[in-house]
């Protein structure tokens, strides 16, 4: 976790309390599907459901107009880059999680999700040209080396 905060570090300030109290509901949200996701047989058909079911949600949301009243505007492109993004990316990725979690226990499972914030930092590396410091070759190392802690010696419960 000391790795985490450093890799984050110059980016922290105080959230907004409703900014806050979102990010808590949506890490709350990803352990409950998470948890559901370890019985799961057929991945591929409960990833589809899950999209299926959040299809009219995320139409009432992305088609209300913004809280200042612009328009919104879509363009083919624009739309078909969305659903190419959350089919490719989101889809596939959560196919794999929950086979994945087949063989975790929620322990492992829980602790390897802060491999994503090190993923992620790499990804800006490797595909935007970010630059690769020290600061996040430490922190990236101290992250995976606690994660590789927590697996490697974990008491069976």
């Amino acid at each position: 976790l000391g790795g985490l905060a450093w890799l984050v570090s110059p980016g922290l300030s105080a959230p907004d309390p409703l900014g806050a109290a979102l990010m808590a509901v949506s890490g709350l949200a990803w352990g409950v599907y998470s948890l559901f996701g370890r019985g799961e047989a057929d991945p591929v058909a409960a990833t589809a459901r899950n999209f299926l079911l959040a299809v009219p949600v995320a139409l009432l949301i992305g088609l209300t107009p913004t809280l200042t009243g612009e328009p919104i505007y879509l363009s083919p492109a624009g739309v078909g880059l969305a659903l190419g993004s959350g089919i490719a990316a989101s889809g596939f990725g959560y196919v794999i999680w929950y086979m994945a979690l087949r063989n975790l226990s929620a322990t492992t499972a829980s602790v390897v999700q802060l491999t994503v914030p090190v993923i992620a930092a790499l990804g800006g590396v490797l595909l935007l040209s970010e630059p690769m410091s020290w600061r996040l070759a430490t922190a990236s190392a101290l992250i995976l080396g606690g994660i590789f802690l927590v697996v490697r010696f974990r008491r069976p419960a």
